[in-house]
This record gives C-alpha cells, structure tokens and sequence, in this order.
C-alpha cells in the first residue's frame, strides 16, 4: 500500500495545480467553466428524480436517496476535471506562495468571477433543456420546486450558516482530491461531499441558485429577488467557509509541516 502524502506534499501538489488553473487560456477557464455548470446539474436531475420517485413510499426519508444520488455530480466534476466555484479556494491560494502578489490577484480575480459567471451559465442551459414539459418525470419537478422553495424561504442566518459549512466541504474537496493516489480514491470522497452537501442540504452558490433557477421555471414560490439575494448569501459563507476555514487551516499546517522537516 502506498505511503500516504503529508500535509506539505499535499500543498506542493496543490500549488502546481493552482498555477495551472491560474495560468489557463480564456478557452480553457470558458471551457471548463461552463461544463462544470451544466454537469452539476446532473446531480441537481437525479436528486429530483429519486427523491421524487421516492417520496410517496419514504416520505422525509426520501431526502437519502435523493442525497446519494446527488453526489454523482460531484464525481462527474472531478473525474472530468471541471471546475465549480469554490473548488477553486484551496489550490489557487496554495498556488499564492509561489507568485507575484500583484500578478496573482489580478489572476485569482479573473478566475473566480469568470468561474462562477460560466458555472451559473452552463447551469442555466441545462435548466432550460429539463424544464420542458415532459422531459423529467412530474414527482421529480414537484421535488425540486420544493427544494427551491426551501432554500429561497429560509431565514438569513441560516443560509450563511449552511453556505459556510457548504463551502468548507467543497474545498475540503479539493484538499482530499490532490491527497489521493488514485481515481478510485477521489471518486469516492467526490460522491461522499457530494451526499454530505445534499443531505445538509448545505448551500453552495452555484447550486443554491441552479436550484432557485429551476423553481423558476416550475411552479415554486420563488422570484429572481430570492435569487439574487440567496446567491450574495451564499457567497460570502463558501468564502468564510472555504477560505477561512478550510484552505487556511491547511496552508498553516504545510508550513508548519515543513519547518518540522526542515
């Protein structure tokens, strides 16, 4: 069995990898960004078929399989190497010890914004391709206008709440993919996120809004207002969450690992 990797080999390999997304051409970031929108949205579809399907036997345990099978679109992301938002917290900041401060800002910026931006357009494609009448069975639309309606009622502090554990499990992610010797390993942890984000359900901004985004197609009780003000929410808790949290934590613990060693 192969030796696990410390925590500064971790961050080594993270920074390479943050180089590279930072470093990417405007096709590749465009690419990328957009097909990472529309393949979470698998997740999103196969969350509402299960649940929906499942629902009138199981009732409220009907969120369980609708939570496992969300996290195929984890592992889609992962195997295929798109990139979602947030997941881009902890390998570019690695990626930071490496660059000029003012040249990795104005690349940090334009990856982010662009990411989100492309995510939430690739999203809103397939969201228009399913809401066709007939395209998913009935149950799975009622269960998904649900879910949109819960997240756009729920309370301020709540959404920040869960969009910081949201976003703490998603660059969590990120961590654990590059800790990973092999594809087995990361499409395992892909799919366990991926559950533990839906089973919260934890917000995350693109896929809170992709779920708003298809309530507003159906028969949610759900306006562009929800929208907007659960994405701004959202937000700022991934980048408590992922940032604060998660990247931090680790970047601390690589450098204390390599002072250890040095």
């Amino acid at each position: 069995m192969a030796e696990a990797l410390n925590p500064a080999e971790i961050f080594e390999r993270a920074a390479k990898e943050g180089e590279r997304r930072l470093d990417q051409s405007w096709l590749e970031l465009v690419a990328t960004g957009f097909i990472a929108g529309f393949t979470i949205m698998f997740g999103l579809i196969a969350l509402g078929i299960v649940e929906g399907l499942a629902e009138p036997r199981l009732g409220e345990l009907a969120r369980l399989p609708g939570a496992l099978a969300f996290g195929v679109g984890l592992v889609f992301l992962v195997v295929g190497r798109a990139e979602l938002f947030s997941d881009n917290f902890f390998d570019p900041i690695a990626a930071a010890f490496r660059q000029d401060e003012g040249q990795f800002a104005g690349k940090l910026a334009r990856l982010w914004f662009a990411t989100l931006a492309l995510n939430l357009l690739g999203g809103a494609v397939l969201v228009l391709v399913a809401a066709v009448p007939g395209t998913l069975p009935p149950a799975a639309g009622h269960a998904l206008d649900r879910i949109a309606e819960e997240i756009a009622h729920r309370s301020w502090m709540a959404t920040l709440a869960r969009a910081v554990i949201g976003g703490a499990l998603v660059s969590l992610l990120s961590f654990l993919v590059i800790a990973s010797r092999g594809t087995t390993g990361r499409v395992l942890v892909a799919w366990i996120v991926g559950v533990l984000l839906a089973l919260g359900p934890f917000d995350h901004v693109v896929v809170s809004m992709l779920h708003i985004a298809f309530g507003l197609t159906g028969d949610a009780q759900v306006t562009w207002g929800h929208a907007g003000e659960v994405g701004l929410i959202a937000l700022l808790g991934n980048l408590v969450g992922g940032v604060g949290l998660v990247t931090l934590s680790h970047a601390a613990q690589a450098k204390a690992a390599e002072r250890k060693r040095d």
